[in-house]
């Protein structure tokens, strides 16, 4: 079949993801874009039709059988890079150009992972022993060491045979068929009621959960509870018994419950901060403490009163803590309270009024402060302006471009 009749026939034959197809590669790319492989096409992102895959990367032509984005932060000329496996060939592509010396044969830059893979995903150190790439082939799981370029070999009988793996928010999906099964990276484990349909999930088709007619709110009715962002850089915004989170501007705002992450707070939240590698939930008069590694861990012995934790008493309408700070910011009324963190017992050291009440929100961050009110937010350059300040500054309106919302 020559070029030209091969792009013909490709073209004809444009797959429908909603019509429940198995995948041949999915990763996101160098900007945070879901990538789905299936037979030379190529689809950008959880909604939208297929494209040719050469369209994206030129010197593709057909099948792909797996695919990740390199997490290799001690190596700023590898990382975020997108490999892409066909047969005994590897490519590596930055910002949608191959890179000079590419196609390799897998063993150079991969030694010791086989030739005709079924399945691949980058695992982080923290989410594995080392920074990692997980290679599948059968019921055989390739566990490749970047900075030792060793290999060492699992078997996984108890997965289904993964044509594809997509790595999510810190979750490790399994796809076969057009199911999905969600397991550990490190032992295989799978918890939960596994399979589930992709369709539910991972694209809007119509008739399924996350169906086409599914609308993010508008921004002007956006209303919040709580905000915070972690030592690691996430942002989160609670509303409801929801929360978004953003990991890197680059990869977008995502929806969940917030019992999801927290099981134990199943009522929605007032208040959230973080501080020293913890993530402090407020809901009426208890605080929840919880360790911000992977997933959350409750603290022993919590939750607790408020007053006993913070020494605050009544309702709690928002708080905050800077980064390299020690200070808690606690929003009561039109009163902001400031809370010693390193103290025992924590005391409040200052209690200012404000000319703004009710807030339901904040954020510190080194753009500043945002106190969000409604579907606007107000800014102050550092919390001694705020509490100096005798006259609200203007507000500002939320937009898309701050969280997953609409114009």
């Amino acid at each position: 079949m020559d070029l030209v009749t091969k792009t013909l026939f490709l073209y004809a034959a444009v797959p429908d993801r909603c019509t429940g197809i198995e995948f041949d590669a999915i990763t996101p790319d160098d900007k945070g874009n879901a990538l789905f492989f299936k037979d030379g096409h190529i689809w950008k992102g959880f909604h939208g039709p297929a494209q040719l895959s050469s369209e994206h990367f030129k010197e593709l032509t057909g099948h792909v059988d797996a695919a990740f984005r390199m997490h290799n932060t001690g190596n700023p000329d590898d990382h975020d890079h997108i490999y892409l496996f066909m047969g005994d060939k590897v490519f590596s592509y930055f910002n949608q150009s191959l890179e000079e010396g590419y196609p390799k044969q897998i063993q150079e830059d991969f030694p010791g992972v086989p030739a005709h893979l079924d399945a691949a995903v980058e695992c982080p150190k923290g989410e594995c022993i080392a920074d990692s790439v997980l290679f599948f082939k059968g019921q055989d799981v390739y566990v490749y060491d970047i900075t030792t370029k060793t290999v060492k070999t699992k078997a996984w009988s108890h997965l289904p045979s993964c044509t594809s793996i997509f790595r999510w928010l810190e979750h490790y999906y399994c796809f076969h068929g057009h199911n999905f099964t969600r397991f550990h990276p490190v032992t295989g484990e799978v918890v939960g009621e596994y399979p589930k349909d992709t369709r539910n999930y991972f694209m809007r088709c119509p008739n399924f959960g996350h169906g086409s007619n599914h609308k993010p709110v508008k921004c002007s009715e956006v209303k919040l509870d709580a905000a915070t962002t972690d030592d690691t850089g996430r942002t989160y915004f609670f509303s409801g018994s929801s929360y978004m989170r953003q990991d890197t501007h680059r990869d977008g705002f995502h929806n969940f419950p917030i019992i999801r992450g927290w099981k134990e707070v199943t009522n929605g939240v007032d208040a959230v901060f973080s501080y020293t590698n913890k993530i402090y939930l407020i809901k009426g008069d208890q605080i929840y403490i919880y360790k911000a590694d992977a997933h959350f861990t409750l603290i022993e012995g919590y939750p607790k009163t408020v007053k006993e934790e913070l020494g605050i008493e009544g309702h709690v309408d928002a708080a905050f803590v800077c980064p390299t700070e020690n200070v808690a910011h606690i929003f009561q009324g039109n009163r902001m309270r400031d809370v010693d963190l390193t103290a025992t017992p924590r005391i409040i050291v200052q209690d200012r009024p404000l000319p703004l009440s009710d807030i339901d929100a904040g954020l510190c961050g080194a753009d500043g402060i945002k106190l969000f009110k409604g579907s606007q937010y107000y800014s102050y350059e550092s919390p001694m302006i705020l509490a100096m300040g005798r006259i609200a500054p203007r507000p500002a309106h939320i937009t898309s471009a701050m969280m997953a919302c609409e114009d």
